[in-house]
């Protein structure tokens, strides 16, 4: 358990050398414990050999499948839910050969059981197997190793292709020399093995449903240099802050942000409003997502030790100060009260996102509606709540705006995906956080 670079020590990386087919998996739980038990992948024999598999996503039905399971003599020894698709995936469906297994039907069956959320790496033998929900819930892209002479240049072809990579976010592939290639459709399964990337099919959602990408990897998740949906991350943060600037402006001196997911949005925000952009906040390295700390008072000296003013740039000045989200209150109040001590006359909140007002139960740890201060009756007066002189979120309309406008060639998506899932609908994105219309009927 922990840091991919102490679990996995040099010398232990050396018995991978003589390998040429592999998958892996970082953890961060929001079904079943820490615990090492519940680590991925997960690996099974089924009646035809191994498989092991690696999820990201949550099952929003999972408590139904394990009864399932269960119900088929199948003991369960975690309590994650991607060990659920592990053993839905070793039970042989309806209709196949005994000795012959089609894991495509095996996985389209999974679906029919599971509409979202979830990504996969399915490994069998010689063979990967690329798995996105019909929902398309969660990322999940392909990349193409190539020579580091041909890295940084358009004229790699697939004669140069070296191998085959498949990640949650396409920041990863140029630290091991691979380039972008393609997203994994929603619904789509695609093999990969050494004769290449086939697409083997692709599962369509039920009539009339759009996809739903979860819009919160681009407010927060995701790196900024990833690309979703043939944009980038970053520029689709730019977009949310030059809205907010239209939907929220303020009389200021300054725009500054909570860096550094929120840089982006910070930037565009001065660029639409006219004000200069500079950094009143240091940033320590060395310190952990204070969002993802498991309880409050580690959040809280998170942000203690997470921060230093960087008083010459903002004393005696107004600040408008932009964030990506406000989950639960306790990052940003010490911020204020810091930059006020440090000398700054106003401090403005401006959120690049609408309010977080509802649990995810399909991949982000938001757990309770009682814990988000949208919820709280603080919310009524939140800027005296956290010291700020003002605080204005970017609404749900704008941010849907701004990350549906700059995806890439949306006829040509239209008709693609037409083709391939009998939906027929061009984009679309989950906002149940914000507005509490979830993808699919929960289960309680």
């Amino acid at each position: 358990m922990g840091l991919v670079s102490t679990a996995f020590p040099p010398e232990a990386l050396l018995k991978l050398r003589s390998g040429n087919l592999g998958i892996c998996h970082t953890r961060y739980s929001t079904t079943g414990f820490s615990e090492l038990q519940n680590c991925q992948p997960f690996v099974v024999d089924t009646l035809h050999g191994k498989i092991a598999v690696a999820h990201n996503g949550e099952l929003v039905n999972a408590l139904a499948l394990r009864r399932k399971v269960m119900r088929h003599g199948v003991g369960l020894s975690t309590s994650s839910d991607s060990e659920l698709i592990t053993q839905l995936l070793a039970l042989t469906p309806p209709m196949e050969e005994r000795d012959a297994p089609n894991w495509v039907a095996r996985i389209k069956n999974l679906m029919t059981e599971t509409p979202t959320s979830y990504s996969l790496l399915v490994m069998y033998k010689d063979v990967i197997y690329a798995v996105r929900d019909p929902y398309g819930n969660r990322p999940l892209c392909i990349g193409r190793v190539v020579p580091v002479s041909k890295l940084h240049t358009s004229g790699a072809g697939e004669e140069d292709t070296e191998g085959w990579v498949v990640s949650s976010e396409s920041c990863s592939f140029q630290s091991i020399g691979a380039k972008y290639y393609r997203e994994v459709l929603p619904g789509e399964i695609v093999q990969i093995s050494k004769h290449g990337v086939k697409s083997l099919s692709v599962v369509p959602r039920p009539e009339g449903d759009p996809p739903a990408f979860c819009i919160f990897e681009y407010v927060y998740f995701a790196r900024p240099d990833s690309i979703f949906e043939g944009q980038m991350v970053y520029t689709v943060r730019q977009r949310c802050g030059r809205q907010l600037a239209i939907e929220a402006p303020t009389d200021a001196d300054v725009v500054s942000t909570v860096p550094e997911s929120a840089t982006p949005a910070a930037l565009g925000y001065a660029q639409q409003s006219g004000l200069p952009y500079i950094e009143v906040l240091c940033k320590n390295r060395y310190v952990g997502r204070t969002f993802i700390q498991p309880n409050t008072r580690l959040r809280q000296l998170g942000v203690a030790k997470k921060f230093g003013a960087l008083t010459d740039n903002f004393a005696g000045k107004r600040v408008v100060l932009i964030d990506d989200s406000i989950v639960r209150g306790n990052t940003i109040s010490p911020i204020i009260k810091l930059l006020k001590e440090a000398g700054a006359t106003e401090v403005h909140i401006r959120v690049a996102s609408p309010p977080i007002r509802y649990p995810c139960y399909m991949g982000i740890n938001i757990p309770t509606k009682e814990e988000l201060i949208a919820n709280r009756p603080e919310f009524q007066d939140i800027a005296g709540y956290i010291g700020a002189a003002s605080v204005k979120y970017l609404t749900v309309e704008g941010l849907v705006s701004a990350v549906q406008e700059g995806i890439a060639s949306l006829k040509e998506k239209d008709e693609m995906i037409t083709t391939s899932n009998t939906s027929g609908k061009r984009v679309g994105h989950c906002t149940a956080c914000l507005t509490g219309k979830y993808p699919v009927e929960l289960e309680w």
